[in-house]
This record gives structure tokens, C-alpha cells and sequence, in this order.
């Protein structure tokens, strides 16, 4: 029998370190010969990135530790392995360099930079007979936004050549089946890659030189997402010259046609250089994610119908055609992220799925509210799941309001076991597909022009107070939750609404104007990146000072959690020591935990716990009921 315990106080089987555990996982699948091959973050390791492949019975490492097959292209990362002629290419995190793997051993490919981590290389590809193919970054100067960016082709024997430099950023060349032209796209500043880029192509010569490009496709206002040749003179690519990524197919002569034209997002934002959303499959039929869901598109009746479809999330840095259908890398309402191969109707696990207890899990349900405005928000909800217990009749759960990053980002209805943390304590959980996500097409992306930090916070707000009418949540113990962007949303939203009692923000945008541009604090790659979000400057900086929650910190509407890794360089830790340093004697209760050896996002397996159990109890603290489990946060005011 169920006891009655009021919401917030259940104990659970689901703990932090489970979380930590769960919280690496499979990235940057691929297929060598008959083989699945993937990279897997292992957050008891210190966060590494191990390189495996799927063997009879289990896995097998390929490289053992320390080696670590990461790469810091664009900050975010990019393709970080490949296979040349047998031999096994890589990039490792401590120096960047790109290291080989051969019968002999592992040996490096790229010289030791002047600097540290100086020059980084990233977007890895076979390229011609010996050569890898990759993106080339080099610092040259002092400031995050002094880089330079080149394609270049590393040899077996560790030679390094130029190939083109054809935008400020870019993506690896591919080869033409006849070796005769290279393809690729990029982008230059203001613009990100799902607002505008241009595909590109360029003859090859003999000696592997490129000849001048010349722009195919793409342009100011049209991203392309992925490119692929299809045969010596055309090309299949992700498009949205119509408003949603479609598949196109483009010619050398400059012709450029959809092949399925559907009002459905077949592609996404390039936060990863080398991500994958569409493979080929033979016979006019290809393997496409559409808004993150498998379909099968056949080019015959212009159809794109969805497969598997107890999976809801297909990763893009996973997805290869393998034994007659496709491998990746997937999850679902009731399973984690794990690497399956579909063919035939068959869905097989091609590693484990973990025991987990199932109903202390909660379903995920897709809803859809209405703003004020009358603008549709998806909203992922999850409710709160424990057979052991049940509320006090009348008692309404608190909720917390998960924002996603990005802000490009998509929340999808899959098994989240961070999330089950909360919810199987007595919390719901919505996360929310406000205007600026992807997977709904540009027009809904582009809600956010200009209004980062209003419409975002206008959402969520709507969200909030939708799930308070119906009943769904307690109005007096509301909270915010998110990181990086949704760090940003978090802090905007307490220190702009009286929405919430209290909210949890992680690795932050807090200064708006001191975050961008060349003299900003931010990476090059979205130095620029405020110009669409909030507005060019000089024009729009009062703007950037009224949305800005560090200027706005005196209108803290309650307690607040920052939680900050200490080596981000995306959203470096000044920005939130600089807010906490302001909160003191202020009254207001709140903490600040600063993780050493950290990024943007958390991968160790202490920090993960150390972090996830902080948050729980500065809930219980602020929002008034018991955390039995875990060790209470200290709060200052």
C-alpha cells in the first residue's frame, strides 16, 4: 500500500550516481567495414571519451585510457574519429593533436602547438588514398574570438597541407566518388548556421590541390545542415529555402530540387560540426530524422513515413546505413539512449539496456499550450511517478520548468534520468519547446529574433501558469531550472517575472554585452550570436543592458542555485561570480558551486551527483518540505 507523504519528500531508487552513470553514454557512431564503432563518454572516468565497437556478447575498447577522443572545434566539438586505411584516426582532448593508431601503437599526426591547445582540428574524415580530412582552428591572438580556420588534408606520415578557406567557419570537405571535386559548406559572421550558409564546391586536381569554389546552393537567408554525393555530379543536402529542412538534391550544373517536399523538419542546428540527420539507403530511399524521430523518405511517392517509432529521440552525431538498414543512436518515452540497428521492422539493441525500476519512472507527455498571443508552445511534461507513495488529497505537486539550451535546442519525450530524479521525489517536471527551438520549422525558430530573453521567458511563463490552472502544479512553489541558454532563460525569468519562488542556473549568459563580440567573453563561434538574438550593436545595446539579468539582479525575485564549471570557455565563470558577489548580505538565501576541471556541461561523475543533490535540497529548502537522502546545501544569504 501506497503512503501518504506530501510531494517533494518520496524516497526513491533513483540517485544521483545512477544519473551520473546514465549521464554519458554513445556519441559519433559510425561503421567500420561490417562493424559499429562509436564514441562513449564514460563519466567515471573523469569524463573521457572512450572509442568502442559493438563485439558478440558486449563491447570492446579500441583506444584505452588515458587517451580521450574529444576535440574543442567551434568549443562544441566536431567528428572526433575516422578510419584511413585500416588505421584508426583520432583527436585527443588534453592537447587537441590528431593521433593515429596502428598495429605499431598510437602515434601523433600533428606537430605539439606553441600554445597550449592552440591549434585544434575537428569535423575528422577520410579524404584522399592516406590522408584524413579535417577543420584546422588556430588561436592568433589573445582574445576568444582571435582564430583562424582552414580545411587541410594530414597524411599517415604526418604531413599537413592547406586545402581552402573558403568562410570563417566551416565544415570537412567530401570527396566526390571520382575524386574529381570536394564539397562543403560554411558561414561567416553575423550569421549562425541554421540562419544562412553556403554549400560549396571546388575541383580537385591531380595532386589533391583544390581548384577556386563556387557556391551550389544555400545562402543568406537558406541553412544547409548536411551535404553527401550522391554520384560524381550530384549531391544530396538538408535545405530550407521553403522554411523546413528538406532533402534536396543538387547538381554540379547548379540545378537544385526537392526530392519529398514536406512541411517537416528533416535537419538541425550544426551545433556539431559533422552531425548527421539523413543516410542514403539505395533505390531513391533514405533514412532521414525528422525532428528527431526515424523515417524512412522514398523519393517514388514522395513520402516520409516514421519508423521504430517507440523511439522519439535519434541523436545526429549517430546515424549510418548498416546490414541492410540503419544504425544509430537512440531513446525513447521508457529507454535510454542506447546504439540500435532497424532493419525490416526489426528494432535489435546493439548494447544493453540498463534494469531500471520502471515505475519510478514517469511518462512523458507531449502537450501543446497557448500563450496569451495565441502562439502554440510544445511543452514536454513529466509528472510525478513513486508506487510507494501518494500526496495528501487536495496537495498539488511543485513544478519546475526545465529550459532547454541552445536556444536552438528540442526537448523530446524520451526517458530522462535526471528528470525521474525529481519526479520520483514528488516533482514535476515540464520542459519547455519555447519559440527559438528547433524541430518546428524556421518561422517558429525565428520567433526569437531579437527577442532573447522575452519571448523565452514569456513562454515559460505561459507554461507555468497553464499547468497551475489546470491543476497540475502548486502556484506557490514554482521553480526554473537550465543551462547555458536556458541558464540565461532561468535568470532572466527571476529577475524579470514574479513568475517563481526560485530557480537553478548553470554555466550562464548573466552580461549580455560583455558575452559578445570580439572583445566579449565568449568563443568565436557565437561571438556574433546576440546579433540575430538580441540585436546588432551599437544600435540595440540599451537592449542588451535591459535583458541582461546581471543588471537586473536587484529585481531577484527569490533564492537562487548557480552551479559553474570553472574551465567553461563558452560561458566562462566571471559572468556568475561577478552576480553571487552582488547577492551578498542582500538577504536573499542563496549558493554557488564551482566545479574544477569542468566545461560547459558537466561530465564528471562527482559533479554530476554533487550537483543534482545540491539542487534537490536547495528545493526542499526553498520551497519548503523535507530531502531525505542527501546532504543539506548550505545557503547564504
Amino acid at each position: 500500500m501506497s503512503r501518504i507523504s506530501p510531494y517533494g519528500t518520496w524516497s526513491s531508487p533513483i540517485t544521483a550516481a545512477e544519473v551520473a552513470a546514465a549521464g554519458g553514454g554513445p556519441q559519433w557512431l559510425d561503421v567500420v567495414g561490417d562493424e559499429v564503432w562509436w564514441a562513449e563518454a564514460r563519466p567515471g572516468e573523469q569524463g573521457r571519451v572512450a572509442l568502442v565497437r559493438a563485439v558478440p556478447g558486449g563491447t570492446e575498447d579500441v583506444l584505452p585510457a588515458p587517451w580521450n577522443v574529444r576535440n574543442r572545434l567551434h568549443e562544441y566539438g566536431g567528428r572526433p574519429w575516422t578510419v584511413v586505411g585500416g588505421v584508426v584516426v583520432f583527436t585527443h582532448w588534453a592537447d587537441q593533436r590528431v593521433y593515429a593508431l596502428s598495429e605499431t601503437g598510437v602515434a601523433p599526426l600533428t606537430p605539439e602547438p606553441a600554445e597550449a591547445q592552440g591549434v585544434r582540428y575537428g569535423d575528422l574524415r577520410a579524404g584522399r588514398p592516406g590522408e584524413v580530412w579535417a577543420v584546422r582552428e588556430r588561436s592568433v591572438g589573445p582574445r576568444p574570438t582571435d582564430v583562424e580556420r582552414e580545411l587541410v588534408a594530414i597524411t599517415l606520415d604526418g604531413g599537413e597541407r592547406v586545402l581552402a578557406a573558403s568562410h570563417r567557419f566551416l565544415t570537412v570537405p567530401k570527396l566526390s566518388p571520382d575524386g574529381r571535386h570536394a564539397a562543403w559548406f560554411g558561414w561567416d559572421h553575423p550569421a549562425m548556421p541554421w540562419d544562412g550558409t553556403e554549400l560549396c564546391v571546388a575541383p580537385v586536381a591531380a595532386d589533391g590541390s583544390f581548384g577556386p569554389h563556387r557556391v551550389l546552393a544555400g545562402g543568406a537567408d537558406v541553412s544547409v545542415c548536411q551535404v553527401e554525393w550522391e554520384t560524381s555530379s550530384a549531391l544530396l543536402a538538408l535545405l530550407d529555402p521553403d522554411g523546413w529542412w528538406n532533402l534536396h538534391r543538387v547538381g554540379l550544373d547548379g540545378s537544385v530540387v526537392n526530392v519529398a517536399p514536406v512541411e517537416r523538419e528533416l535537419g538541425g542546428p550544426l551545433w556539431k560540426a559533422g552531425s548527421r540527420w539523413f543516410v542514403p539507403l539505395g533505390g531513391g530511399r533514405h533514412a532521414v530524422l525528422v525532428s528527431g524521430r526515424l523515417a524512412i523518405l522514398d523519393e517514388a511517392d514522395g513520402s516520409v513515413t516514421q519508423v521504430a517509432e517507440e523511439l522519439t529521440a535519434w541523436s545526429s552525431t549517430g546515424l549510418a546505413a548498416h546490414d541492410g538498414g540503419v544504425v544509430g543512436i537512440a531513446a525513447g518515452p521508457v529507454r535510454e539512449a542506447a546504439v540500435v540497428h532497424f532493419a525490416g521492422g526489426v528494432l535489435e539493441d546493439l548494447t544493453p539496456q540498463p534494469e531500471l525500476p520502471g515505475a519510478f519512472l514517469p511518462v512523458p507527455q507531449e502537450r501543446v499550450f497557448t500563450t496569451m498571443d495565441g502562439e502554440a508552445v510544445p511543452v514536454v511534461l513529466y509528472p510525478p511517478a513513486n508506487p510507494e507513495f501518494e500526496a495528501p488529497e487536495g496537495a498539488r505537486p511543485p513544478l519546475l520548468v526545465h529550459v532547454h539550451g541552445g536556444p536552438t535546442g528540442q526537448h523530446h519525450a524520451t526517458l530522462d534520468l535526471e528528470i525521474a530524479y525529481f519526479t520520483s521525489r514528488g516533482i514535476a517536471v515540464a520542459a519547455v519547446n519555447y519559440g527559438g527551438s528547433t524541430g518546428f520549422g524556421r518561422a517558429y525558430r525565428e520567433r526569437l529574433r531579437e527577442q532573447w530573453g522575452v519571448v523565452d521567458v514569456a513562454d515559460c511563463v505561459a507554461v507555468a501558469e497553464a499547468l497551475v490552472a489546470a491543476g497540475l502544479a502548486d502556484g506557490d512553489r514554482l521553480a526554473i531550472r537550465g543551462g547555458s541558454a536556458g541558464g540565461f532563460t532561468a535568470a532572466a525569468s527571476l529577475t524579470t517575472t514574479k513568475t517563481y519562488r526560485a530557480g537553478t542556473v548553470m554555466y550562464p549568459v548573466l552580461d549580455l554585452a560583455g558575452w559578445t563580440g570580439t572583445e566579449g567573453d565568449t568563443h568565436d563561434f557565437e561571438s556574433r550570436y546576440l546579433d540575430g538574438l538580441v540585436g546588432p550593436l551599437p544600435a540595440a545595446r540599451q537592449r542588451y543592458v535591459e535583458r541582461s539579468p546581471l543588471a537586473n539582479a536587484g529585481t531577484l525575485a527569490g533564492p537562487v542555485l548557480f552551479q559553474q564549471g570553472l574551465e567553461d570557455r563558452i560561458c566562462p565563470p566571471e559572468q556568475a561570480d561577478r552576480f553571487v558577489a552582488g547577492l551578498a548580505g542582500r538577504g536573499i538565501p542563496y549558493a554557488y558551486q564551482r566545479f574544477a576541471g569542468e566545461q560547459h556541461g558537466f561530465r564528471q561523475a562527482a559533479t554530476i551527483i554533487a550537483a543534482l543533490e545540491a539542487e534537490l535540497s536547495f528545493y526542499g529548502q526553498v520551497l519548503g518540505f523535507e530531502t531525505p537522502g542527501v546532504a543539506r546545501l548550505e545557503l547564504s544569504r
